[in-house]
């Protein structure tokens, strides 16, 4: 700058007097840019992928493959919160992505596995079967994320998605392992399809096991009974799995009746105005 030309201040490519300090050195690290959580959306990430890999070892004809991912990507799925929660890491991020990852592991790929698996030997009302299903996980999850906080936490309202696809899913790799075939199932997979979606827009309430505690003492039984269904899972996987889902699956509808018999509420909305906030928890 010479003499004559008039003063101003010399400034950075920033637009910035580079002898002034930079006003966003002050500010906090979130402030100046915005991270995720590392730990839990791995888990997110890991039952994601779950998802995707069955559907490529449906497209390969490997059923048993596939059934078996769906497990795998509920295992991860059902961590990730927890672990969220015992790290102190949960996010509107981790709730999102969490609720996409669900959508696909729990919503489109059960029902493409048994699209391809069976339901395409019945034509239109094969691939009607499974939009039913996959629609109704869309809009478990979507009612799921906006009652969070208005629905009582000892229950789900309406068949948690997991559970939908473990039925579905345990279905295919059960009959896989006996060795019979989605053309001889057709009408049986088509019902079993229509049962698990249905169940996941009904009011019908489900027990959501949030009220067990682990930190409480248990009966000695109770430690020896755990190490039975895990050896009885080991032994045999697909009957286990498939027989446990199935009955959780009842489960909803004898709570259902059981109530209506004896003249008490089956809305799992609470009136409760203390409800510990749950978002981000995801079924």
């Amino acid at each position: 700058m010479t003499a004559n030309q008039p003063a101003m201040q010399q400034r950075d490519d920033d637009g910035l007097d580079p002898g002034l300090p930079d006003p966003n050195e002050d500010l906090p690290d979130r402030r100046r840019r915005r991270g995720i959580y590392l730990l839990p959306n791995a888990f997110t990430t890991a039952a994601l992928f779950g998802g995707f890999y069955a559907i490529v070892m449906a497209m390969g004809q490997r059923y048993a493959l596939a059934a078996s991912a769906i497990f795998i990507a509920m295992l991860f799925d059902s961590l990730d919160g927890r672990v969220a929660r015992l790290t102190h890491t949960q996010s509107e991020f981790g709730a999102q992505f969490d609720s996409l990852a669900d959508m696909v592991s729990f919503g489109a790929a059960p029902a493409l596995i048994m699209y391809q698996w069976s339901l395409h030997g019945l034509g239109k009302l094969g691939w009607l079967a499974a939009f039913v299903y996959c629609a109704g996980g869309a809009l478990r999850l979507a009612r799921f994320n906006t009652n969070i906080s208005v629905v009582d936490k000892n229950y789900f309202q309406g068949l948690p998605s997991p559970a939908a696809a473990a039925v579905v899913a345990g279905f295919i790799w059960i009959m896989t392992d006996v060795g019979m075939t989605g053309a001889e199932l057709r009408w049986v997979a088509f019902a079993v399809t229509l049962f698990a979606g249905m169940s996941m827009v009904t009011n019908v309430p489900f027990y959501s096991f949030k009220a067990l505690s682990l930190r409480r003492s248990v009966p000695f039984i109770t430690l020896f009974l755990i190490v039975l269904l895990i050896g009885l899972i080991a032994y045999r996987p697909p009957a286990v799995l498939f027989g446990l889902f199935l009955l959780y699956a009842l489960s909803g509808y004898a709570i259902y009746a059981w109530r209506r018999m004896h003249g008490k509420s089956v809305s799992v909305i609470s009136t409760s105005t203390d409800e510990p906030d749950e978002r981000g928890l995801h079924d």
